[in-house]
C-alpha cells in the first residue's frame, strides 16, 4: 500500500537498516535462538550504524531527530527480515524517553552517550511476579537511606534482562499500600551494583532470541542521583510513557501481519494442488482478500497514530486502541496464514511457523488486550 507519512530521510535510513539487518543479524539468527540472546557485539554494531538513540541529542552521540518516524522504520525492517530477538525496541522506543525528559544534565553525561554506543544495553523493570498490568500492586521497595536508596525485590518477564547494563526500576519509595500510584518511584540501577542479580534467562515459546529474565535486588544500594526524576512520581511518568510503547508493540503487529501476507501469497502462488496452484482455489483467495483488506485497514490506523504522536497529540485511548486492535489482528491472520499452509505451516522450517510463535505475546505484553479495552472503556465514559 501507498504510505505517506515517511519523507526521504526516512527511506534513507529504511536502506541503512535494511542492509545492516541482512549483514549482521540475519546470519546469526539461528545462532542466537539457539543460545537465548543476542551477542554484544550486535548491539555496539547496531551503535556504531547509528541505529540506536536516533531521538538523543547528537552532543551524547545520538541522532539528534526526536521523530518517532525513524525508531517505526527500525522496527518494521526488524520484523520484514523476521528479527524478533533483536532488543532496540526496548531500548529505543521504551526507555529513550525516561533518559532524554527525566534525566538530569549529571545522569544523561554518564549514560547516554553508552547508550547510542551499544555499550549499554538498558531495560525497564516493571513487571513482577504478582503484579503485571496492575503497576500499583508492585512490591518492590526502595528505601531512602542518606545519600543512597536501598532496594529489595524481584522482577519478571524483563526484555533485555541478559544483557541490559543500566535498568530502569520501578519500585515503591512510600512503603505505606495506602499511598497506591504515589508512592512509586523510578530509579536506574548499573548491572554491577552489589547485590543486583540476574535470574533465569526464561524459555520462552516464541522470540527466543530475546534474552527475558528474573531480576533480584538483595539490599542493592543505588546513589539518591540514580532517581528520575521526582520521588513519587514514578506511576505518572509510566503512564506519560505507556503509549509510546503501545504504539511501538502495534507498529510491530501491523508490520507482521504484512509479512505474514507476503509470505502466504508466495507459497498459495507456488503450492499446488489436484492439479493448480491453491491460490487458484476460490476459498484461498477470499481468504487473502479478506487478510488483505485488514492488514491495509490496520495499517491506515497505525499511521494515523504515528502521526498523532509525532505531532504530540497521541491520546491514551488511540494508543490502547492501535495496541489491542493491531496485536489481535495480527495473532488473527498469522493463524489464517498458517492455515493456508497446511502442514507444512507447522513446520518450523516455515517463517509463518516461526511467526505463529513469535506473534502470541504481544497480545499480552505492553498490557493486555483485556487492560487496553478497558482504558478505552474508561475514556468513553463508564
Amino acid at each position: 500500500m501507498r504510505r505517506e507519512i515517511f519523507d526521504e530521510d526516512h527511506e534513507a535510513f529504511r536502506q541503512t537498516c535494511r542492509t545492516f539487518i541482512a549483514r549482521e543479524l540475519v546470519p546469526h539468527l539461528q545462532e542466537w535462538e539457539e543460545a537465548g540472546v543476542v551477542s554484544k557485539e550486535a548491539w555496539r554494531k547496531a551503535g556504531a550504524q547509528g541505529l540506536l538513540g536516533t531521538a538523543i541529542e547528537e552532543r551524547f552521540g545520538g541522532g539528534g531527530v526526536d521523530d518517532f518516524r525513524f525508531n517505526v522504520v527500525l522496527d518494521e525492517e526488524l520484523i520484514a527480515a523476521g528479527v524478533t530477538g533483536f532488543g532496540a525496541p526496548v531500548h529505543n522506543d521504551i526507555n529513550v524517553p525516561y533518559l532524554t525528559k527525566l534525566a538530569t544534565e549529571e545522569q544523561k553525561q554518564r549514560w547516554l552517550p553508552h547508550f547510542c554506543t551499544g555499550e549499554t544495553v538498558t531495560a525497564i523493570a516493571m513487571t513482577e511476579p504478582e503484579a503485571g498490568s496492575d503497576l500499583q500492586g508492585i512490591r518492590t521497595t526502595a528505601v531512602r537511606d542518606g545519600d543512597e536508596y536501598v532496594i529489595n525485590g524481584q522482577k519478571t518477564f524483563i526484555s533485555n534482562g541478559i544483557n541490559a547494563d543500566l535498568v530502569i526500576v520501578v519500585a515503591r519509595t512510600d512503603p505505606d499500600p495506602s499511598s497506591g500510584h504515589e508512592g512509586i518511584s523510578l530509579l536506574v540501577v548499573e548491572s554491577d551494583a552489589p547485590g543486583f542479580e540476574r535470574g533465569r534467562n526464561l524459555e520462552k515459546i516464541g522470540q527466543k532470541s530475546q534474552d527475558t529474565a528474573e531480576l533480584f535486588f538483595n539490599d542493592v544500594r543505588v546513589p539518591a542521583r540514580n532517581l528520575l526524576g521526582e520521588e513519587g512520581q514514578g506511576f505518572v511518568y509510566l503512564m506519560q510513557n505507556l503509549p509510546q510503547e503501545r504504539l511501538s508493540i502495534a507498529v510491530a503487529s501491523a508490520a507482521g501481519a504484512a509479512k505474514a501476507l507476503e509470505l502466504t501469497k508466495e507459497y498459495c502462488k507456488e503450492r499446488t494442488a489436484f492439479g493448480r496452484p491453491i491460490g487458484k482455489f476460490q476459498n484461498t483467495r477470499f481468504e487473502l482478500a479478506e487478510i488483505a483488506t485488514e492488514v491495509e485497514i490496520g495499517q491506515v490506523f497505525a499511521d494515523r497514530c504515528i502521526t498523532e504522536h509525532v505531532r504530540g497529540e497521541l491520546s491514551i485511548e488511540h494508543a490502547a486502541m492501535a495496541k489491542w486492535w493491531l496485536t489481535e489482528m495480527n495473532k488473527r491472520v498469522v493463524d489464517r496464514c498458517l492455515q493456508l499452509h497446511g502442514g507444512y505451516g507447522y513446520m518450523l522450517e516455515y517463517p509463518i511457523a516461526k511467526a505463529f510463535l513469535d506473534t502470541r505475546v504481544q497480545t499480552i505484553y505492553g498490557g493486555t488486550t483485556e487492560i487496553m479495552k478497558e482504558i478505552v472503556g474508561r475514556q468513553l465514559g463508564f
